[in-house]
């Protein structure tokens, strides 16, 4: 954790390893200067201008005390490393000491006559070491102190004596004395620190110099002055780990300082804040500086050894200049090779060490490394050596040279990249064999490529899978910043490794899944046994495999690097080289593997016998589809209810509901009623004593005996109305009569008695009526005895709805998981269908025939073998009215005629129509054909959307599903075409985004217009044009798109060109892209601008007298842009040269290369994209293109389809 004090009052606590502020303190009133941990336990101490130091416990998240005494702002605290102190450090000219414990002040050091800027223990002995604004660094022993309150002595002194504690509150005592003075200053000094363990301090101060002292028992002197610093030195410390020194100052500037040669030997600046403090971890090589905007955390040198790994038997890494080898099964580690120093720079902790280290696998017979080192400009060497015991120490040959990196590509090969950015191929004897120029600009490091004469290339932004000998690239990946490749023992996986995020693929780069961190990515090793990748971050062993499925394997307390993997054992390499066994538990990761590979067995193995728990793999095994594997991992009755009803299993979730109360039954009586099974629902409407439901349910099972009682216990209730419900279901007329009469309605029971032919009752009401003088409401004619439903089936259960079952319902049973274990009683009699399919290898071959389905095989042309004959026709065989009549009275089953959506896919050969049936398969397969579509995730918006509107859904009666009706588009009639699906995709919406566009182009508001542009080209593969002449208005919309998607391209490259020239070319193709005639002057302003200022006359006049010709240029609104190029006309046409040499013939028609953004001048070899025609070079062929990002260029096809021709019916 780190933490800050801020100028607002605030203190921050921080982990710096994830970049998150945990917590913040504010009770302080101003700006907080000074902030401290507790070596051992969880408090810190902070002082601030409020002249108060406080004392926080971080875990509780409060402020335990507040220390009073300083007079001023109070500049800096700290905690003592032993003793219960705490020092600060004020304004007010003093030092005093603090016992945190009694929460009083046990000494106040006087002797400084400005402010004291810092004030620190030293962190052995009994020392502070102060420093003022008087120009003077102070040395204060605080031994007698220490005895005085560490040893049992009274840390106040008696009440008694007044006058001497409150001369030694003002004056201080003799606990604490000053032992050197030293001076040599000349102006204030802002900070000054001990040396961990040497006698030596250091100080910074206003005069810009950082200045190193030492002391003795007697005296202390000053040995050096380091100058480098523009301004004040705002904090100075030594490096806990090197003999280094590292200041910072309000120059903007940290620097770092060689102790033995009192030089500076780094320096790292910032372009706008200036830097404040200082601190150093005490255990790991890392320093934090503040500044004005903020805070950063970093180190003076890479810490991760360079080491190589098979993976399987052995690791070799370099430690302390020597080569070593670690064997994995016996655990044997011995030093090979004495290396040189790599760097001519021998400051110690400043980095220039080896970087990357590289074992030749294509060479069987001898061994051979090359190590790569960042110094002197990039340096390798090439290193054959011997393994035996006998010969270690010693290598058989060595080879230097200079270059960026170097990777094995043969036997005997090398290829290293040299500080001009070219591949050389360079034999072992160091020799050049031939020079390659980079297929592509900013290579900067390349790795091995998992075979011989392949390497990987890595740029900025993507890595590149490179054949040396055929001088092509094979694949690639848009993975930037890649610093590591790591691959598996039989290079067919690699993982690519960035900052932070790691990218799993084939060895022909194909890409498998990605895995992002918020954290940075150490090291990682592929599993020696599956393709499971192990990898670590600063804090955790995490694993990641091929399907993107991840998981955390065990934390860690420092960042270590992995070497091997094998089961529970994980060896690896920690920052100070060290090898280390690291025991790992990875059954999560093979229970996940297993899954995919649906190796059920494995799985139900790892379920009886691992200890595999946890939420997350609860929650995986659910989206996976996985929900009864689940219910062996979960004890907790709610979580085990709810995966009992996500897999159907009524049994175990009635076990649970009885724990869980009526919401539980309520969910499973939904459960069960779906399934059908009545009997549960029952159970649960008891439980729950829904009365009205279980009335309801008795009716519709047939149930007249229990729906006579539930009308029993309605009476016994008081429920009128459950009790007229139950006399409604069972029929009983009169008791409806007798509840009406009950309740007062004489009306209603009247009629009820008169309609139900209960006479002598309905003479009994009648009576009563008049005698009441009521009115006696007329009596319906043809009214008819309302009686309920027959049910269709009485029976203990309805036909029980089929829950799938899963592969792995009976491997928990105790009996066999394999083939051997499956009875042929089983199965079912039905035909395979569904995933299995059909066998069908060689049925779409001439001749071959069908599978015979009785168990004679028929004679070859007898009557088994189908006809020839393809009917091809769309009408259906008519049946007469007899025909019908005869198979309805033959009581045969109808089935269901033909769906129009079997029509949409059959008929049509439009991508829409496909879409909208549902068959994704289909209409991606059209889109590929027609237009070569690969990158179809971004159609997925308008995919679903023409899906979802080619239907519309009417709701049923209760319990029944709703039922789809198609929607269908409007036809000509006079086409006579079948008719075919509404699709929600239509032209006039695509041509208000485009006004939105040009709107948006017009305003400069580019990245708004690519965005509309974009929407357009993912959506005009789902629109259907109805006639010729619409099909021509979404041709043009495509083209003016691709025009204007190009134009954004090429003036956004105009603002990241770094040369003028090129800055040129790209403004003057600007001007050659297809824009509104407004748009094109708008080009044309631009880059005649550009030329003019630049002093390319010649192309300035050229875009001027283009400009003058616009018609829109002659109108009064433009008269000041006529003007103006009139004006550059003239003056261009005076100078009549050009200062930059561009690739641009105005009289040459080109097209534009939409990759290299380079002309292609008529004549020239081109391959287009097959959707929106944008133009490339050959070299770009079987790449997406980058205009619409849909589709591979170069594909020849026949375009795409948007209008069908008609069809009869």
């Amino acid at each position: 954790m780190d933490i800050a004090a801020l100028h607002n009052g605030q203190i921050q606590l921080w982990d710096y390893r994830m970049g998150t502020c945990l917590d913040k303190f504010e009770e302080h009133e101003g700006p907080v200067r000074g902030i401290d941990f507790h070596k051992v336990q969880p408090l810190l101490v902070s002082g601030g201008d409020d002249y108060k130091v406080k004392v926080w416990d971080y875990k509780l998240r409060r402020c335990l005390f507040t220390l009073l005494g300083h007079l001023d702002y109070i500049r800096t605290v700290q905690f003592h490393n032993e003793y219960p102190w705490v020092v600060s450090a004020s304004d007010d000219q003093t030092i005093r000491i603090w016992n945190w414990q009694s929460r009083s002040c046990i000494s106040v050091l006087t002797g400084h006559n400005h402010y004291v800027m810092c004030a620190s223990f030293h962190p052995k002995e009994d020392l502070i070491v102060s420093a003022s604004l008087d120009q003077t660094v102070r040395v204060w022993d605080t031994s007698g102190l220490r005895k005085k309150t560490v040893r049992g002595a009274p840390s106040q002194m008696d009440d008694g004596n007044v006058v001497a504690r409150v001369n030694n509150e003002l004056f201080g005592g003799n606990d604490a004395l000053v032992k050197y003075v030293l001076e040599g200053h000349e102006r204030g000094v802002n900070w000054a620190s001990f040396h961990p363990t040497l006698p030596l301090v250091v100080s910074g101060a206003d005069d810009r110099q950082v200045k190193l002292w030492r002391m003795n028992e007697t005296k202390a002197w000053e040995v050096d002055t380091m100058r480098g610093h523009t301004n004040n030195v705002s904090c100075v410390l030594f490096h806990p780990k090197h003999e280094l020194i590292v200041s910072n100052s309000e120059d903007r500037t940290i620097r770092v300082w060689d102790i033995s040669k009192r030089l500076g030997v780094q320096t790292f600046r910032r372009e706008t804040d200036r830097f404040w403090i200082l601190a150093a971890h005490a255990e790991q090589n890392l320093l934090a500086a503040g500044h004005d905007s903020g805070m950063t955390v970093f180190k003076l040198e890479r810490e991760r050894p360079a080491f190589y790994s098979n993976g399987a038997t052995r690791c070799l890494y370099v430690k302390d200049r020597y080569l070593r080898l670690h064997e994995f099964g016996n655990g044997r580690d011995i030093p090979l090779v004495s290396l040189r120093r790599t760097t001519t720079n021998t400051t110690p902790g400043i980095g220039g060490g080896p970087r990357t280290l590289s074992y030749n696998v294509l060479n069987k017979t001898e061994n051979n490394v090359l190590i790569t080192s960042d110094a002197d400009g990039g340096t390798y060497e090439l290193i054959s050596f011997s393994t035996d015991h006998a010969r270690t120490g010693e290598a058989q040959d060595i080879r230097r040279g200079h270059g960026g990196a170097a990777v094995f590509i043969g036997r005997d090969r090398f290829l290293v990249l040299n500080t001009i950015k070219q591949l050389v191929i360079t034999n072992f004897e160091n020799s050049v064999v031939k020079i390659i120029a980079s297929p592509v600009a900013g290579v900067d490091n390349m790795f091995y490529g998992g075979a011989n004469g392949r390497v990987i290339l890595k740029t900025e932004d993507r890595v590149l899978l490179f054949d040396v000998q055929a001088r092509r690239v094979i694949s690639e990946l848009q993975v930037p910043r890649v610093k590591y490749v790591v691959w598996n023992h039989d290079f067919s996986y690699v993982a690519l490794f960035s900052k932070h995020q790691l990218v799993l693929a084939t060895k022909h780069f194909e890409q498998l899944c990605v895995a992002a961190e918020t954290v940075n990515l150490k090291g990682g090793c592929w599993d020696d046994s599956a393709p499971i990748f192990v990898y670590t971050t600063l804090n955790h062993v995490k694993y990641l495999l091929t399907s993107g499925d991840r998981g955390i394997v065990r934390g860690l307390d420092h960042p270590v690097y992995v070497t091997k993997v094998s089961g529970t054992s994980m060896h690896c390499i920690d920052r100070e080289a060290r090898t280390r066994v690291l025991e790992i538990n990875t059954t999560e990761a093979q229970f996940k593997l297993a899954l995919e590979k649906k190796d059920y067995p494995a799985v139900m193995k790892m379920v009886k016998h691992s200890r595999l728990c946890g939420q997350a793999v609860i929650t995986y095994l659910q989206e996976k589809g996985y929900p009864e594997v689940a219910l062996h991992f979960v004890q907790d009755p709610k979580t085990r209810f709810k995966l009992a009803l996500a897999c159907g299993n009524i049994e175990v979730a009635m076990a649970v509901a009885y724990d869980l109360g009526d919401d539980a039954w309520r969910q499973l009586a939904s459960e069960a009623l779906r399934q059908g099974n009545h009997e549960v629902v029952e159970m649960a409407y008891q439980k729950t004593k829904e009365f009205e439901k279980l009335s309801f349910l008795y009716l519709i099972t047939g149930n007249v005996e229990k729906l006579r009682k539930m009308l029993k216990i309605s009476e016994m209730r008081g429920d009128v109305m459950s009790r007229f419900h139950n006399a409604m279901f069972l029929g009983d007329a009169e008791e409806r009569m007798r509840v009406l009469e009950a309740t007062g309605q004489l009306s209603l029971a009247y009629l009820c008695a008169a309609t139900h032919g209960l006479d002598e009752d309905a003479a009994r009401l009648r009576s009563l009526l008049e005698a009441g003088e009521m009115p006696v409401p007329p009596v319906p004619e043809g009214a008819a005895l309302l009686q309920p439903p027959t049910p269709i089936l009485r029976g203990e259960n309805w036909p029980l709805l089929a829950v799938a079952k899963s592969a792995l319902g009976d491997m928990d049973q105790g009996g066999n998981s394999g083939v051997s274990g499956v009875d042929a009683g089983d199965v079912e009699d039905t035909e395979p269908g569904g995933d299995w399919g059909d066998d069908d290898l060689f049925d779409d071959e001439d001749g071959a025939p069908e599978k015979a389905t009785g168990t004679s095989a028929p004679a070859a042309g007898g009557a088994a073998w189908d006809d020839d004959d393809l009917d091809l026709s769309d009408d259906e065989t008519p049946v007469s009215p007899a025909s019908r009549a005869a198979v309805r009275s033959s009581g045969a089953v109808y089935t269901a005629g033909p769906s129009p959506v079997t029509a949409w896919c059959s008929d049509s050969s439009l991508a829409a129509d496909h879409m909208a049936a549902g068959s994704v398969d289909t209409s991606l397969q059209l889109l590929n054909r027609q237009i070569a579509a690969v990158n179809v995730a971004t159609l997925r918006r308008n995919a679903v959307a023409t899906y979802l509107g080619a239907s519309a859904f009417l709701p049923g009666l209760p319990l029944t599903p709703s039922t789809r009706t198609h929607l269908m588009r409007d036809t000509d009639p006079k086409q006579q075409t079948k008719p075919m699906p509404s699709v929600c995709v239509k032209l006039p919406p695509l041509l208000e985004a485009l006004k939105l566009a040009y709107r948006a182009f017009t305003a400069g508001q580019f990245a708004e217009c690519k965005e509309h542009l974009e929407r357009i080209f993912n959506s005009i593969p789902f629109v259907v044009a109805t006639t010729r002449s619409a099909a021509n208005d979404v041709k043009e919309l495509l083209e003016v798109c691709r025009e204007y998607l190009t134009a954004i391209r090429v003036k956004n490259a105009i603002g990241e060109a770094s040369d003028v020239s090129r800055s040129l070319e790209l403004a003057a193709y600007f001007t050659h892209c297809n824009l509104q005639p407004s748009h094109l002057m708008l080009a044309l302003k631009s880059a005649m601008a550009s030329a003019f200022k630049n002093k390319n006359f010649v192309n300035a006049a050229a875009f001027a007298r283009r400009l003058l010709e616009l018609p829109d240029t002659n109108s009064e609104r433009h008269a000041d842009t006529r003007s103006k190029a009139q004006k550059v006309l003239q003056k261009s046409e005076q100078q009549g040269r050009n200062e930059h040499t561009i690739d641009y013939d105005e009289m040459n028609p080109f097209s534009l290369d939409c990759h290299e953004l380079k002309p292609i001048y008529k004549g020239s070899p081109s391959v287009k994209c097959p959707y929106c025609a944008s133009s490339y070079s050959p070299t770009y062929t079987g790449k997406v293109c980058e205009i619409c990002n849909l589709c591979t260029v170069g594909v020849e096809t026949i375009g795409l389809v948007t209008h069908a021709a008609a069809r009869g019916k």
